[in-house]
């Protein structure tokens, strides 16, 4: 599709609130894509922002045909799609309010959000999201309707169906509706990932996210009609939702993904983005593919070449000149080595954003000196997703970044990070007097360890109730040793245990897209749970944990290995829907097997 001829360079489409964004939006960029999506294997559509505006009408005439009020929530569970996007923006249209509900919930979990948000309606993507509803729709005494996104399910509207009780509700209604909120109006409920309790339903507003998207210049600026977004993360966090909105602001295209996480590195190639927000373990794979599956010597060589690629790329950063014997080493490591790693990400990528967990310094400098930028920013859900962010032009590795503009922080007493900004949160759903106890004199307390050095970068040392004191009376921060062991090829997660223990032990799983093809070769078994008995596998990842324990004190290594035989997983419970581990489900889940490494 051809960009809109009368859109400016830099226009934004954002106003005082996101209710009308789907329509300034349509009016800015009119047929410049907005979308593109898979409708087969391998096969991408695309979608114009006109499109993006009249299909957000239909839906929310819909929704006033089904007697949605202004103030009103409307849960969602669904994966990362355009048919998400256009709910999502239909819904607070309307002047309701938008509950996310993540799409590998148990009908459990949709029961708490659901519930606890008193939401009076649920957009399901399919017959098998309804179902979760269906199981627990008896506890939920104030919820009215259920929309099907795709095909029919018994009890739930069909889109057709919602379409058609628009009835005699107009254009210009919604509009109206649209118009009418303020930015101090909630936008979204949304539930925090839950490493500890039940999750607290974060109240933000049209202003919080209005701000976001005006500091969006310093998390990834899309404001040339090529940039490309490509969004795996799910829509329900925070991370993706904030990416989303600035996209849509900046009239630049969302490639969404086609739903399998094996498929990510070659929809990067397909879709060839600008832009990439991701977890840190998305870049753990590919740092593993690009380094940690080559032997050891090779290894060495890549990861020299790499450290010059940042020695070059900071002078010609400064623009200072590059001297001979620095220039042509580089030249051969670009043919080897650098363009094959930017190919791995499409080869145009001019911004990663990395978030949600710790990332190892390591990694980020290798992928800088490969030319694919990766910045590690800092934020929460009570922060309306971000708070600071390392930019190409202020970074330092090993740091969260400075705070975004208009954002201040600083240090407690007590080393925890404090923050206020246009950005912090109302309080939670239903906790009034609990809200703002994290909240004095404007300055939310993160629960993180922090500090900020002198040019103003932060640095996030842990979060309070991770630190792990030993029955010594040592504090211990896992995030090092457990950082180091996912970069190895054939470890997925670690997880440093030792509270109120004489000393700290390590959990950790095995990756089957590694590990597997490894034992084939070898003629080994492929069953995890076989090879996490087996010696070489339990030898292989004891090297890992030595070397890893090396770089730390001796109080601080871990001194017994238990390799699980399945991986963690947000459908088992122990992770997060962004890949952060529980580590309260961990310790709990496997209390037994934990007592029997001390016991032994």
């Amino acid at each position: 599709m051809s960009t809109s001829p009368t859109t400016p360079p830099g226009v934004s489409a954002v106003g005082d609130t996101v209710a009308d964004l789907a329509f300034r939006a349509a009016e800015a960029f009119g047929d410049r894509p907005y979308a593109t999506y898979q409708t087969a294997p391998d096969e991408w559509t695309e979608r114009s922002y006109r499109s993006l505006g009249e299909d957000v009408e239909a839906f929310g005439l819909g929704l006033l045909g089904l007697g949605l009020q202004a103030g009103d929530r409307v849960a969602v569970l669904g994966g990362t799609r355009p048919l998400w996007s256009v709910a999502h923006l239909a819904i607070v249209a309307t002047g309701a309010v938008h509950v996310s509900v993540y799409p590998t919930s148990s009908p459990e979990e949709c029961a708490w959000v659901v519930g606890d948000s008193g939401a009076r309606g649920i957009v399901c993507e399919s017959a098998e999201q309804v179902a979760k509803i269906a199981k627990v729709r008896d506890e939920l005494p104030a919820l009215e309707w259920i929309v099907v996104l795709d095909g029919e399910a018994d009890g739930a509207i069909t889109l057709d169906e919602l379409r058609a009780r628009a009835g005699e509700h107009e254009g210009q209604e919604l509009r109206d509706r649209a118009a009418a909120v303020t930015p101090e109006d909630p936008y979204v409920f949304m539930y925090t990932s839950g490493t500890t309790g039940p999750p607290k339903g974060c109240v933000l507003s049209h202003g919080n996210y209005r701000f976001m998207i005006g500091a969006s210049g310093a998390l990834a600026p899309m404001d040339d009609e090529d940039s490309v977004l490509y969004l795996f993360l799910p829509l329900a966090h925070a991370f993706a939702l904030l990416f989303q909105l600035c996209a849509f602001d900046a009239g630049a295209k969302i490639a969404y993904w086609g739903g399998d996480t094996a498929r990510i590195v070659p929809e990067l190639t397909q879709t060839r983005p600008t832009v990439l927000p991701s977890v840190p373990r998305i870049f753990e794979k590919i740092y593993t593919l690009a380094v940690g599956s080559k032997p050891k010597e090779e290894q060495a060589q890549i990861l020299g070449a790499a450290r010059l690629g940042v020695q070059v790329r900071e002078l010609q950063a400064r623009g200072e000149p590059v001297p001979a014997e620095l220039q042509e080493p580089f030249d051969r490591a670009e043919e080897a080595l650098y363009k094959n790693v930017r190919a791995l990400f499409g080869g145009r990528l001019s911004r990663a954003v990395t978030g949600a967990a710790p990332i190892a310094k390591e990694i980020l400098e290798f992928f800088y000196g490969c030319g694919v930028p990766v910045m590690e920013g800092y934020g929460m859900t009570e922060t309306a997703t971000g708070a600071s962010v390392n930019t190409p032009d202020a970074y330092r590795f090993g740091t969260v970044g400075r705070p975004l503009p208009g954002v201040e922080a600083k240090i407690a007493e007590d080393g925890e990070l404090l923050i206020k900004g246009g950005n912090v949160f109302q309080g939670y759903h239903g906790m009034e007097d609990a809200s703002f106890g994290a909240i004095t004199d404007g300055w939310l307390h993160t629960g993180d360890l922090g500090s900020i050095d002198a040019d103003g970068f932060v640095s996030i040392v842990g979060r309070k109730k991770d630190i792990i004191i030993t029955a010594g009376g040592k504090n211990l921060t896992p995030a090092n040793l457990e950082n180091d062991l996912k970069r190895s090829p054939w470890i997925s997660q670690a997880v440093m245990h030792g509270d109120r223990r004489p000393y700290p032990v390590v959990l950790v799983t095995l990756d089957a897209e590694t590990i597997v093809p490894w034992a084939e070769s070898r003629g080994l078994p492929t069953d995890l749970g076989e090879l996490s008995r087996h010696p070489e596998v339990v030898a292989m990842v004891q090297a890992e944990v030595d070397a890893a324990n090396a770089k730390l004190a001796g109080v601080e290594q871990v001194k017994k290995v238990l390799i699980l035989d399945r991986d963690l997983t947000p459908e088992t419970g122990e992770l997060t829907p962004t890949l952060k581990v529980k580590r309260n489900v961990v310790n709990e889940r496997f209390a037994d097997q934990l007592d029997a490494l001390y016991a032994s």
